[in-house]
């Protein structure tokens, strides 16, 4: 489990087909610190998606993801230089800074637009309808790993304010209209969504 408070930027340095070539491992190099403590075979949160570590050095992680994940998420797009919001897996006793995130992308999304507001960004993305029913107004949200709240719902589209901070720490400050992003919906709205298809 993650809280959506990214605690690290990455940088993707390599892509490496394994197996038959439909699996890839991603060399992702980080600052040292961001890895202290960790051991093999450990969660991290890359971009909002739950990776297992498969190598650990001083300054990078490597993970494997498979064909369903590379298409189920934007990763297989990703490409060297990329910058990756990373997160470590909650302990007992971490503070809950954001909202639970499992790290399990439900879809991708687009972003349509990012307007300043005040000291802040407003930015507006667009899902899928099957994931737009499970996002509501003043719900959570993860976008790449960030937990957020959601302002208000359009239809499809929904806002979300971005501080200069949060754009600061995160892929957020190089985010640009037309990108796609991973989407996770808020745990509990899954479930009420599902047991509403069972009563219908």
């Amino acid at each position: 489990m993650f809280t959506g408070i990214v605690t690290g930027l990455g940088t993707l340095r390599e892509v490496q087909p394994i197996g038959a070539g439909q699996d890839m491992r991603l060399v992702i190099g980080v600052a040292p610190e961001f890895l202290k403590g960790a051991e093999l075979g450990c969660s991290i949160a890359c971009s909002g998606i739950c990776l297992t570590a498969v190598e650990l050095n001083a300054d990078s992680f490597s993970v494997d993801a498979s064909a369903e994940t590379l298409s189920r998420t934007t990763m297989g797009s990703w490409r060297e230089g990329r910058r990756i919001n990373l997160e470590r897996s909650l302990r007992l006793g971490d503070e809950l800074g954001g909202h639970l995130v499992s790290g399990h992308v439900d879809g991708v999304g687009e972003v349509v637009s990012a307007t300043p507001e005040n000291a802040s960004v407003r930015w507006r993305f667009r899902v899928p309808e099957a994931l737009a029913r499970h996002i509501a107004p003043k719900g959570s949200v993860a976008l790449d790993g960030v937990s957020l709240t959601v302002n208000e719902v359009d239809g499809c589209e929904f806002g979300v304010n971005i501080i200069p901070h949060t754009a600061a720490v995160t892929s957020f400050g190089t985010l640009q209209p037309g990108d796609r992003v991973n989407v996770e919906t808020d745990t509990l709205a899954r479930y009420v969504s599902r047991l509403l298809e069972f009563r219908a």
